[in-house]
């Protein structure tokens, strides 16, 4: 045998002892040092839309399984899933049927101001950004300080793509909001807020100037005047800090709306139907009084 036929010999069996010896290093490790896994847990993740979003108060989808798995988290948790994800997860828990007591609710955006009821005051040519243009001076290019910047942080963030800006402002397609929560993260003017999806009837504006001042930044802005609140029948919205508010006990009638001299509250008006009646009403008087007068 060649002395080169022997090293090669000799080399194929030190790889070939190493290798060995790594195999079953990493093997005796593999184990020592395993983590352990549990079905549960990685059942649940499978069923979660996978968004990693943090909607659900949890950082990710990860650790909204592991909460779910350990009870600190009810299956109705995620807010993208919705019930189907909840249902599913049920199953997987053997909790039962799902009761999803809690309302869908939606992004919506508080601001109506664009380009053509607002008038532009600056021009801006940094980076195509809102939080960007929020920390210039003035912070926006519109007349009014509290308007929407238009220039689509919130649309970059949402994943569901239930976001776009429209003429200047942001407007949400409430069919495809999956309430996840990262347009009211970006967007530094604080326009953007949860509304229940069945709300008919919104104050879409944040305007907090005073009467005058708000007609001159913008058309269709809240000027505080509380003719909605004298009007409102359940104590439904009050003016607080120059801006209507609305609260809990709103029914969606729509006169709020209806009253309204600017179209601050965005919804579909209610019908008068008092004028409708009244005829009706009149005829039916004079159908009773008919015979007697005759008699």
């Amino acid at each position: 045998m060649s002395l080169m036929t022997t090293l090669v010999l000799v080399a194929a069996g030190l790889v070939g002892a190493t290798g060995l010896i790594l195999g079953v290093f990493l093997g005796v490790a593999s184990e020592k040092f395993k983590v352990e896994v549990d079905e549960t847990e990685a059942k649940i993740r499978a069923a979660l839309p996978g968004n990693n979003c943090g909607a659900c108060g949890f950082p990710g989808c990860d650790g909204c399984a592991k909460a779910m798995a350990l009870g600190e988290a009810p299956v109705t948790q995620c807010p993208v899933g919705g019930s189907p994800v909840a249902e599913k997860i049920a199953q997987i828990l053997g909790t039962g049927e799902v009761s999803m007591d809690q309302e869908k609710k939606v992004a919506h955006v508080h601001c109506q101001g664009s380009c053509s009821k607002t008038k532009q005051i600056a021009s801006y040519t940094g980076i195509a950004d809102c939080n960007d243009l929020a920390v210039v001076p003035g912070g926006t290019e519109k007349s009014c300080p509290y308007s929407c910047c238009g220039y689509g942080s919130c649309v970059k963030v949402c994943a569901f793509d239930a976001i776009h800006v429209v003429d200047g402002v942001a407007i949400v397609d409430k069919e495809k909001c999956t309430a996840c929560g990262a347009c009211i993260k970006a967007c530094p003017k604080a326009l953007i807020s949860f509304v229940p999806y069945k709300k008919k009837h919104i104050v879409s504006c944040k305007n907090l100037l005073k009467g005058k001042a708000v007609k001159d930044s913008c058309s269709i802005g809240c000027i505080a005047c509380g003719i909605c609140e004298k009007n409102c029948p359940f104590d439904a919205i009050h003016v607080l800090n120059d801006l209507a508010v609305m609260n809990e006990k709103c029914t969606d009638c729509g006169i709020c709306a209806q009253k309204c001299p600017t179209s601050a509250i965005t919804g579909k008006r209610v019908k008068k139907v008092e004028a409708k009646e009244a005829p009706v009403q009149e005829k039916k008087e004079e159908a009773k009084e008919a015979p007697v007068s005759a008699g």
